[in-house]
């Protein structure tokens, strides 16, 4: 057997619902935070040494069940409190979640109360639970009623008043659960909002920058392009970091919304009364903060790539004159070539030309020492005998030119 099997196919029971029946209190509590924050919360919520490796666990705190979970970059805590009478209202955190919560308060990122009643216990009166303009729907094949209007109350807690019309403790336990984590999904998804924003006037600054250095691109000397490099560089680098810095946190923010999506078409919903159902309320307050986030993402990949074709563009234009400069300075190199070659050869030449007199004024000398000593030549003799040496010496001469340059 692999030594992962056993851990991998328990992924499928890692995350179950807190089940139970109506009427109950329902307390949800989110935290931002990785693995040190909870475990620091998970030594004060149990005296028994909890799995270190464990994503969730259910413990009993005060004769109600509590359930912890962690999450890649955050933990939660739900607690359900169920009470032998109908007459359920809003109420304080239990005091021992409370004390649980106190020291990690600063991390909060989404707290919820649910109110869970019986179809035949509630009135149908939803003003008697202090909502204003609310929104509800039909859930589950319409087995059971929510209601909300999505407003924080002093606390600072979101409400959901929960009406169970046919649902057994199971079903009801997910359909809770999808609710809560439609909020808390909801919740970790917006954090990318206030990064997007901040992000977007420095994009804005950016972009005028690139617009800016384009057009000195285009109107680009020699001397410049070595300054116009150096900016565009210093903007390649401050769009790099900026992407390193927000990628994870808006690749998170697709997942997150993805989540939310799901579980709001998990949840088949239908009209109740006149009121906007919650999926509809969600969503349209919902998408625009996570297309805001995905077109400001889009924007800074899309900025990457200008700037990085615009150093292309720089790049492949000081290299195309480089290589006009370098033609240039081939063909003078060629026209001095083929000046020297003919200088030479005109040395050349002229060289011939001195041996020939020189040679010819030795012969001469040559001749007139020979009537010296009295040896009496003809002058048409002396000029067919000198002439050949003469030509012999100019020819080997010449050869041996030849035979250098060759060389």
């Amino acid at each position: 057997m692999h030594s992962q099997r056993q851990d991998l196919h328990n992924e499928l029971h890692a995350r179950p619902s807190l089940y139970f029946d109506e009427p109950a209190h329902v307390f949800h509590l989110a935290f931002l935070g990785e693995e040190k924050e909870c475990n620091s919360l998970l030594e004060r919520l149990s005296p028994v040494a909890i799995d270190a490796g464990a994503a969730q666990g259910i413990v009993v705190v005060n004769g109600h069940p509590l359930k912890w979970e962690r999450h890649a970059e955050f933990f939660t805590l739900t607690q359900v409190v169920t009470s032998a009478t109908n007459e359920l209202y809003w109420a304080l955190l239990p005091k021992e979640l409370e004390d649980l919560a106190q020291p990690h308060l600063s991390l909060l990122i989404n707290s919820v109360q649910i109110i869970v009643r019986s179809e035949e216990s509630w009135k149908g009166d939803i003003s008697s639970y202090g909502f204003k303009d609310p929104s509800g729907s039909c859930i589950g094949g319409s087995d059971a009623i929510v209601w909300s209007d999505f407003k924080l109350c002093p606390e600072g807690t979101n409400r959901f008043l929960f009406i169970n019309k046919g649902l057994n403790a199971y079903r009801q336990g997910r359909m809770i659960r999808r609710l809560l984590e439609i909020e808390t999904y909801r919740m970790m998804a917006s954090l990318a909002l206030p990064t997007a924003k901040e992000l977007g006037n420095q994009l804005t600054t950016f972009e005028r920058t690139l617009v800016r250095l384009s057009e000195l691109n285009t109107s680009l000397d020699a001397t410049s392009a070595k300054n116009l490099l150096a900016d565009i560089a210093s903007l390649s680098a401050q769009v790099v970091s900026l992407k390193a810095k927000t990628r994870h946190r808006f690749s998170a923010t697709q997942a997150y919304a993805q989540l939310v999506f799901e579980r709001l078409g998990e949840l088949r919903e239908s009209h109740v009364g006149g009121c906007q159902r919650l999926g509809v309320f969600i969503e349209r307050r919902f998408k625009p903060t996570v297309r805001y986030c995905a077109v400001t993402e889009q924007r800074l990949d899309q900025l990457a790539k200008s700037v990085v074709n615009l150093g292309d563009l720089l790049q492949a234009r000081v290299q195309v004159e480089m290589e006009e400069q370098n033609s240039e300075i081939l063909k003078s190199l060629n026209s001095r070539a083929d000046a020297q070659v003919k200088i030479q050869r005109a040395v050349e030449g002229l060289s011939i030309i001195a041996i020939t007199y020189y040679l010819l004024s030795l012969l001469k000398l040559c001749y007139s020492a020979l009537h010296v000593l009295g040896i009496e030549i003809s002058e048409r003799k002396a000029m067919l005998t000198m002439a050949p040496i003469a030509f012999g010496i100019l020819l080997l001469i010449v050869t041996r030119i030849k035979k250098a340059k060759e060389h």
